[in-house]
């Protein structure tokens, strides 16, 4: 398995995460997650995105509800359940704790 390949499963692990994060902050429309994913190295297409909504909603970690638009059709806002708040509490715990060790591995010690 080359390079390439590992940093992209390790991209592909994190964007969950990354969704819970994006979601937590406030309900978000589709547009809103793919600009803020947008300008980093997790931009992702509406493809891969759809299909890992329902999937995290088929899993209790986040809802939706349809609220009117000024600029067209009724939107789908997302939201965190609480199922998806214990995640990505949970994760986000995890995630200290490894990127720390990430950061201490190979340092020589003083």
């Amino acid at each position: 398995m080359g390079v390439d390949a590992k940093v992209s499963a390790i991209r592909k692990g994190m964007l969950e995460f990354l969704l819970l994060k994006v979601i937590a902050a406030d309900k978000v429309y589709v547009a809103d997650i793919l600009r803020q994913l947008g300008g980093t190295e997790f931009a992702t297409p509406e493809g891969t995105l759809y299909p890992l909504l329902s999937k995290m909603r088929r899993e209790g970690l986040l809802d939706y509800e349809w609220k009117e638009s000024d600029a067209g059709p009724p939107r789908k806002y997302y939201q965190l359940t609480a199922k998806g708040r214990a995640q990505l509490r949970e994760t986000s715990a995890y995630w200290e704790k490894i990127s720390g060790t990430v950061k201490d591995l190979g340092r020589s010690p003083n």
